[in-house]
């Protein structure tokens, strides 16, 4: 979990972020990945866990979304990205943490629940699915985001760095090399 101050609430952790950001950029040179696609997959083979990366129609807003399901992890762009890149990596961020994150099922029961008694005009006095966990505070919240966008921002920073052929990987071994 993320690192905590006195007052327990989460904190940012610029050293996570730079040991997470290695972590994938070891994983890409060892899994020979020449783009951000193929980095995505090889985090999730070395996971054991795949990831699926497809692009769909999602709501006014919302330009990426991760799922989970039993088996994999899915990473959905929306349509139209100022930066698909940036999205890539801020999701693949989201599961590199390990952020939790409703399942597939709950997530929809909820949006239909909530979408239902918006409808009806009903006032939902327990908007919240059964479920083991429990809802994530705002600060934690908003610390999983950092993580993720602080993550996607180094990650891309340091495969622009890196050699603009097709292959990364002589790159990412001198980068592993001199730190």
């Amino acid at each position: 979990m993320a690192t905590q101050n006195r007052s327990n609430t989460p904190r940012r952790s610029h050293r996570r972020v730079h040991a997470a950001v290695d972590a994938v950029l070891d994983v890409a040179s060892q899994k020979h990945a020449n783009s951000l696609e193929e980095i995505v997959y090889a985090v999730g083979e070395s996971r054991r866990r795949d990831i699926k990366v497809t692009v769909d129609d999602l709501a006014p807003g919302v330009w990426g979304q991760r799922r989970e399901y039993d088996s994999y992890d899915e990473i959905i762009l929306a349509k139209s990205l100022p930066s698909e890149a940036r999205t890539l990596a801020h999701e693949l961020g989201h599961i590199v943490f390990r952020h939790p994150g409703n399942t597939t099922d709950s997530a929809t029961e909820a949006a239909e629940d909530d979408l239902i008694a918006y409808m009806l005009g009903l006032a939902s006095s327990d908007s919240d699915t059964d479920t083991d966990t429990e809802p994530l505070s705002a600060s934690e919240l908003a610390l999983q985001e950092w993580e993720a966008e602080a993550f996607a921002a180094q990650l891309l920073q340091r495969l622009s760095h890196l050699d603009r052929s097709n292959t990364w990987r002589p790159m990412l071994r001198y980068d592993e090399a001199f730190g």
